[in-house]
């Protein structure tokens, strides 16, 4: 085995693609309130049904795009070095995404992505469904946090709302920034100013989350 998709799954990754790119080009020319579910299916060439077998809902059209960032914090909570504390890998991925310019942090000003959040942003229930892809990002952060440094269940679930709802405050600002016509480049020295500043304020009231075992 070559670890290759099979060609059924390669079928699947291309009608997926396909459904989300049409979706994405209908609603940025029209508007995510005025396309339907029905326009998206018959422009990608699939069934309403089969559209509903990737996209169980709407907004997932929308926010799937988003989907690998979910549970981003976690994987970093794992991925760091021994002695490494939780937030100090976290304030580092997140320096590292500023620096790249990482759509997450709110630093990217690529016409397509800035008319993209300014949609989200304008619909509320691709606001809503914003939300609770937040809360299943605080979810997993918990259970990382709880698995590689033995972190109590309440102290872990504090912590991760804590810093979730930081790094979104820091993406906000910085989109908020962008939509309003500021270059990323313009930003990026006070993007990364505002990321430093809250993650010494997390640390102030974190600082017992042991580094990793």
């Amino acid at each position: 085995m070559d670890g290759k998709p099979g060609l059924r799954e390669r079928k699947k990754q291309r009608t997926h693609a396909a459904i989300s790119e049409a979706a994405i080009t209908l609603f940025l020319e029209h508007g995510f309130n005025q396309v339907s579910v029905a326009q998206v299916a018959e422009a990608a060439e699939v069934s309403k049904r089969t559209l509903f077998a990737y996209f169980p809902a709407k907004e997932d059209l929308v926010v799937h795009r988003l989907a690998d960032h979910e549970t981003e914090s976690a994987r970093v909570v794992r991925a760091r070095s021994p002695r490494t504390t939780p937030l100090t890998a976290l304030r580092e991925h997140f320096l590292k995404g500023l620096r790249e310019r990482d759509p997450i942090t709110g630093l990217n000003d690529h016409p397509q992505i800035l008319k993209l959040t300014r949609m989200i942003l304008d619909t509320p229930s691709l606001v809503a469904r914003m939300e609770r892809f937040k809360a299943g990002a605080e979810r997993a952060l918990a259970q990382a946090l709880r698995e590689t440094a033995d972190t109590p269940e309440l102290t872990a679930r504090l912590a991760s709302v804590q810093i979730v709802a930081v790094q979104w405050s820091l993406a906000q600002d910085n989109t908020q920034r962008l939509v309003h016509g500021e270059p990323a480049d313009d930003r990026y020295a006070s993007a990364v100013g505002d990321a430093e500043h809250a993650f010494a304020l997390l640390e102030n009231g974190l600082r017992h989350l042991p580094p990793r075992k």
